[in-house]
């Protein structure tokens, strides 16, 4: 799934993660959908546009020092650089904290922001810590399960190998969208239709909130929006 348009993604930054769960569900005509992120998570700028992009996976530990020899933790770090350095972009980094739910180690701070935006990755979420909040590098989102001062024994255990985070499922390559209120991952089924499934469930969420916003909405008014609203989703 590597042949999206850039007017796909402009398409999807432009509306909030939300709003991609709803059409999403749209689009696949029923309720139920599941794959998101499960907890209320520390965003490193709420300010941010919506990151999107493929998932570049990985897995790290940080509560207690390597088993391996310290050749492979190099061998092993510098392969994980390489990997994340390569298409396809957009790319979201997601990075599953196997300590959880006692994640200590920052993996996310001032030099691998610093270092994945300038791969060209959008943005990064995880079920792990953050820290260096006021040195992170300009525009490089961070989606984090905690913020904390330490690094702890962080390494890498390894890499473009499905992931799991605050209960969304993750293989290397999905389609990520994510801001301040979480992450999704977008269904390969659906990718082809949402975006017209966003015009549809913002068209047709109009016809409440346009009412809603005008003099004299009472119930009555309420009422009629809401057949209409109700209508159009069907």
């Amino acid at each position: 799934m590597t042949d999206l348009t850039e007017a796909f993604f402009e398409t999807l930054r432009r509306v909030d993660t939300p709003t991609v769960c709803n059409a999403i569900e749209v689009a696949q005509g029923r309720r139920g959908f599941d794959a998101f992120t499960r907890r209320t998570m520390q965003v490193a700028d709420p300010a941010l546009q919506p990151i999107v992009g493929y998932a570049k996976t990985a897995r790290i530990k940080a509560s207690a020092p390597a088993a391996e020899p310290p050749e492979t933790i190099k061998a092993r770090r510098m392969a994980y650089y390489r990997y994340m350095s390569e298409p396809p972009r957009p790319a979201v980094v997601v990075i599953e904290d196997v300590d959880e739910p006692d994640c200590v180690g920052a993996y996310w701070g001032e030099i691998n922001a610093a270092v994945h935006k300038g791969f060209g990755l959008a943005g990064a979420v995880t079920n792990g810590v953050m820290r260096d909040l006021d040195a992170l590098a300009p525009g490089f989102q961070i989606l984090a399960g905690s913020v904390g001062p330490s690094h702890g024994f962080v390494h890498v255990l390894d890499f473009d190998q499905p992931v799991s985070v605050l209960g969304m499922d993750v293989a290397p390559g999905a389609l990520i969208h994510a801001d301040r209120h979480g992450a999704v991952c977008i269904p390969d089924d659906v990718v082809s239709a949402l975006p017209a499934a966003i015009e549809t469930l913002m068209a047709s969420e109009k016809l409440v909130l346009d009412p809603a916003g005008r003099p004299g909405f009472d119930f009555e008014a309420f009422e009629k929006a809401w057949q209409a609203f109700e209508a159009a989703r069907t």
